[in-house]
């Protein structure tokens, strides 16, 4: 019998541990949770205080019943699942399934997987904190009745198959309206006056100094106006002020700054930076990454100035306790840092490596020194106007944390501009001016969300918590709410007015703009949904309310409110809204008229449908057999910004190009996207190469004969006997075509000395896919299904004899 059986949540985290402890703990895992809600009847008792019902999954079963054995065969049992509301829950779980006291079952938690750590968390154990379960269980019952109750309405009165869930529905509102804000935007323009001057260094060479004018003008005539009148001025430096600053280091990582500073600096999507950091904690390389505390231990402080001295020195040292800001922190104690801040650099994955720096530099950066810079205003005179240049000078006095590590912005357009050194500058000095020019600017619209920015506003408004962003941005793109993609920026015209010599010369110039990276989208559905919501169920979607739902989540957790008291506020009248948005609401499609075709006179609509969005040209109708058109919206289009004009071209397609060995070629999009049809033969049109709408006969020639050659290397053998017996080249080898199936070739078969028989024995055998490749397939499982059925009833009859043989026995 073991001594004791130490269980957790994750294979790689038991086999960190395990190298820990001595031979008497063995440790195993439970593989996350091995229980959850029933899915009938939302699993949860709406009559009996909401107490929920879990089963264990059938995938679990097995991880049970192994976990049953080791209980039994030994002597003690510790939990050692994550220190959050979810692993208590995990812990509360195991033991309600196992069947553990809860007063000799020992819970143990550590903020690091290390030998220090995980010998403290054996000698203080404690008992299972019922507060934090009870959180969780809140959590879950309530976005369970929330997501059963609403998704339903969805499938009703906008689409079948949707659903919504009490988080993500408040986080696509967000981009929804920032996609509004941006639509609605109204970009002006004003003209920024830029100077450059030429003054001697200190060598006596001609150094160049750049000044920017303290105003900006509203249209070309009053900048033009301006430049002539410099044209003849002289300038002087008015004024020099020079003031020390100090810039501070950023506080250690917390998740939500974590996730957004990986996806700035390493570009992650916020899924993956907690899937490797969480290989990262349970290899014992960094402290617990679900946290909104960004308190460092004294040890980890300690280290953290040994590491600063021996590399950089004493002068960059300076040790301090950041204060947690985020709103309703909970749970951890301490920020993510790496577990041993010795080691710089671990081995790993590339994701894992870059990560962990990433982590070792922002700790290491917290307890450095200031960097101290000076900076210099020069203003400079312009004889004969109202107007000032300013000139900006910084230069870094002493680096202090800027050596190791400089916090990412979000703020797109409105970062400062490099400041470097100025040469030597006097008051009153004359200065000799090489040119000016007025650049045509124009106002900024309100940057897209990134994963990195949404995180941070969720985090700013108390939405979610650490353990719940990335699921939250997955979620909302999995339902093809949100798309995250890149896109195109366009051509924008500008004006520049420029001062040379004494002459003034007027131009117009062409700039790309509005260029889009892994910015995050709604999509056509999204829109729909969120503005259905919106109307229906205003309280869900309110970000204070939902925010507000987070601090009773945390009043729970604290022991200060009854889980299911709070459930119920919320669920009555929640319900009640269900049954009257049932009643009361119309079906919505986001239908938007854009006019009538100016040809036939028809009613242009965009709208969606059970495939995405679609124009409609025309309306069904019953005087008349003529139906209507249809033709789906192209990528980046949108039901709430496509013009009449654009509808129109939609409609456009199939369209001919021309002939091709006497036989027609058409232009089309299908249900596998964009096509060339020709001789009843369908060729796809390259993504991001060819577009449907002007690509030409030349080109569409070249499809076909692509297709053609790839078709001709694809046959290895064909039979004249029998034809439509072919052995093929496909993507995982060659293969058997007969009769619309396909056949897999014995492995080690040279398929180019394939006989006609040979084929015939392989297809004799079944097909591997096709009609009857499916119906075989589907006859297999029904038969494992019942053979399945019968070895469980089998099963059960024994157990059902063996218990009334022990009953006589005791008798």
């Amino acid at each position: 019998m073991e001594e004791n059986l130490v269980i957790v949540e994750s294979p790689a985290k038991a086999k960190t541990i395990e190298k820990f402890l001595g031979k008497n703990f063995q440790v195993t895992s439970s593989f996350g949770h091995i229980r959850d809600l029933d899915k009938k009847d939302f699993g949860v008792d709406v009559e009996n205080k909401y107490q929920p019902r879990y089963i264990v999954s059938d995938d679990k079963k097995k991880v049970v019943s192994d976990l049953k054995k080791m209980v039994r065969n030994s002597r003690r049992v510790w939990i050692a699942s994550d220190e959050d509301r979810e692993g208590e829950a995990i812990a509360w779980h195991l033991m309600e399934v196992l069947k553990l006291d809860p007063d000799s079952t020992n819970r143990i938690v550590f903020h690091e997987i290390t030998k220090d750590a995980i010998v403290q968390a054996i000698e203080s154990p404690r008992r299972l904190d019922k507060n934090l379960v009870d959180a969780q269980q809140a959590r879950r019952v309530l976005d369970r009745l929330v997501g059963f109750e609403i998704s339903p309405v969805l499938w009703k009165k906008v689409k079948p198959s949707l659903s919504a869930g009490r988080v993500q529905s408040v986080a696509v509102r967000l981009i929804v309206e920032r996609e509004r804000e941006i639509n609605n935007f109204v970009s002006t323009s004003s003209f920024r006056v830029r100077a450059l001057f030429l003054v001697p260094d200190k060598s006596g060479r001609m150094a160049p100094l750049e000044a920017e004018l303290d105003k900006r003008f509203k249209t070309a005539a009053e900048a033009k106006a301006f430049l002539e009148k410099c044209s003849s001025a002289d300038f002087d430096i008015a004024d020099i002020v020079t003031k020390p600053a100090k810039k501070s280091p950023a506080p250690p990582f917390i998740t939500s700054t974590l996730q957004q500073e990986a996806s700035r600096k390493l570009g992650f999507p916020v899924s993956m930076t907690m899937s490797v950091a969480q290989r990262l904690y349970e290899a014992g390389q960094i402290t617990y990454m679900r946290t909104d505390s960004v308190n460092l231990s004294n040890l980890a402080i300690g280290s953290a100035k040994a590491m600063i001295t021996e590399l950089y020195g004493e002068k960059y040292v300076k040790t301090r306790q950041f204060k947690t800001k985020a709103k309703g922190a909970q749970e951890a104690h301490e920020a993510i840092r790496p577990t041993d801040l010795s080691k710089e650099n671990i081995s790993g994955s590339q994701q894992e490596q870059k990560l962990y720096n990433l982590i070792w530099k922002r700790t290491i950066a917290s307890q450095m020194a200031d960097a101290e810079l000076e900076k210099t205003t020069v203003t400079i005179n312009v004889n004969g106007a109202q107007e000032h240049f300013v000139a900006n000078g910084e230069v870094l006095k002493f680096d202090g944390f800027l050596s190791v590590y400089l916090e990412s912005t979000d703020d797109e357009g409105q970062n400062e501009e490099q400041k470097g050194l100025l040469p030597p500058l006097n008051k009153g000095q004359k200065l000799d001016l090489d040119n000016i020019i007025a650049s045509e600017r124009f106002t900024l619209k309100p940057p897209r969300y990134t994963e990195a920015s949404l995180v941070r506003k969720l985090e700013e408004l108390g939405i979610g918590r650490p353990s719940t962003y990335a699921p939250i941005i997955t979620t909302i793109q999995n339902r093809n709410y949100v798309v995250k993609e890149d896109r195109p920026g366009v051509e924008r015209k500008y004006k520049t007015i420029l001062l040379k010599d004494s002459n003034v010369q007027e131009e117009e110039k062409t700039e790309i703009t509005g260029a889009e990276k892994s910015k995050l989208f709604p999509t056509d559905i999204g829109l729909v949904v969120n503005d259905f919501l919106l109307k229906y169920f205003p309280r869900i979607m309110d970000y204070n309310f939902t925010a507000s739902v987070e601090e009773q989540f945390d009043d729970i957790a604290l022991g200060g409110l009854p889980w299911y008291e709070m459930i119920d506020a919320f669920y009555r009248p929640f319900h009640e809204n269900i049954e009257e948005v049932l009643n009361v609401s119309e079906r919505t499609r986001g239908e938007r008229i854009l006019g009538n075709d100016p040809v036939t006179g028809k009613e242009v609509s965009v709208k969606i449908g059970r495939y995405g969005a679609f124009a409609q040209l025309g309306e069904a109708s019953e005087e008349s057999d003529e139906k209507p058109q249809f033709a789906s919206l192209r990528s980046g289009q949108s039901i709430e910004t496509i013009l009449l004009d654009e509808a129109l071209e939609l409609f456009k397609l199939p369209r001919d190009v021309g002939e091709y060995e006497g036989k027609k070629v058409v232009i089309g999009i299908g249900r596998f996207g964009p096509y060339v049809r020709h001789d009843g033969k369908f060729v796809s049109l390259k993504k991001d190469v060819d577009d449907p709408y002007t690509i030409n006969l030349e080109r569409s020639i070249e499809l076909i004969e692509e297709k053609r050659e790839k078709d001709r290397k694809a046959i290895i053998k064909v039979f004249v006997e029998e034809p439509e017996i072919r052995v093929l080249q496909g993507r995982w080898g060659p293969y058997i075509s007969f009769d619309k199936n396909n056949y897999k070739i014995p492995r080690g078969t040279d398929a180019e000395k394939l006989t006609l028989e040979d084929c015939r024995k392989i297809i004799e055998k079944g097909p591997t896919s096709g009609k009857k490749g499916a119906k075989k397939t589907a006859a297999k499982k029904t038969t494992t299904k019942k053979a399945s059925t019968t070895t469980k009833k089998k099963t059960s009859t024994a157990r059902t004899k063996t218990a009334k043989t022990t009953k006589k026995k005791t008798k």
